[in-house]
């Protein structure tokens, strides 16, 4: 975890802010918030539009992410949408907020099997949830969360993480990897899979630049063709370059 930062390394909201205008892809936001991420001493994001009533799934809100896919898949298993404090204040306050992912879980009564979630979550680190909600220049609502084992973020650091979330919310908008027409969305794996797809890498080469197997790879990447309705995986990469899913 990195030190807390002083108000003296805080770089200018200014500058931040051109750099996050500067960022092209979906992919190179992901980058961008893994970077922010380490800075911050948090392990975890992600971006999603503010879901519905009658919302099942939070992977079908999400904009970017970087949570483990067991995590993300339980979460939807068990449909914990419906039981989140976090969610339901999201509907409710503009103003950033905090929350023990752990006890949040341990109070959610009304949630079946949410114990196997909690022990699922503490071992990837997934303690401590900083929800910065958003919106963009259309008014469509959203929120940036932070997480990871830091539990006190200092002032100075919840303030730029509040620019920055703003900032990236509506970058996002603008690249239109959330609102656009067919919209899709990928796993970190299935956009790093697909990158090095693009940078002309078989299956067996991405596996061992991932640590994966090469039968984990094949599965990331047939699930990518058929999520951009691809013939074949050179299809798949033109298509994902085009809707600025990757560079």
């Amino acid at each position: 975890m990195t030190a807390a930062r002083t108000g003296d390394d805080i770089p200018d909201d200014f500058e931040e802010g051109v750099e996050i205008a500067a960022l092209e892809t979906q992919f190179d936001i992901v980058r961008y918030m893994r970077r922010k991420c380490e800075e911050y001493g948090l392990r975890y994001f992600l971006a999603f539009t503010l879901p519905g009533f009658e919302a099942e799934k939070l992977s079908a809100y999400s904009i970017v992410s970087n949570w483990p896919q067991e995590v993300l898949a339980r979460y939807d298993a068990l449909r914990m949408i419906r039981y989140s404090a976090g969610i339901r204040k999201l509907r409710v306050t503009t103003v950033p907020f905090s929350y023990d992912l752990q006890e949040w879980l341990g109070e959610s009564n009304d949630a079946p099997e949410s114990g196997d979630l909690r022990a699922l979550m503490d071992t990837h680190g997934m303690r401590v949830g900083h929800f910065f909600p958003v919106h963009d220049a259309l008014g469509n609502r959203g929120a940036i969360l932070w997480s990871g084992e830091n539990a006190a973020l200092p002032r100075d650091d919840r303030l730029m993480l509040q620019m920055i979330s703003v900032h990236l919310f509506n970058r996002l908008a603008e690249i239109g990897a959330a609102w656009k027409s067919g919209q899709v969305t990928l796993t970190e794996r299935e956009v790093q899979c697909l990158s090095w797809t693009a940078a002309g890498k078989t299956s067996l080469e991405i596996a061992e630049i991932l640590g994966l197997s090469e039968h984990t790879v094949n599965h990331y990447l047939n699930q990518v063709t058929r999520k951009l309705e691809a013939v074949n995986r050179t299809q798949a990469v033109v298509k994902a370059i085009r809707r600025g899913l990757i560079a």
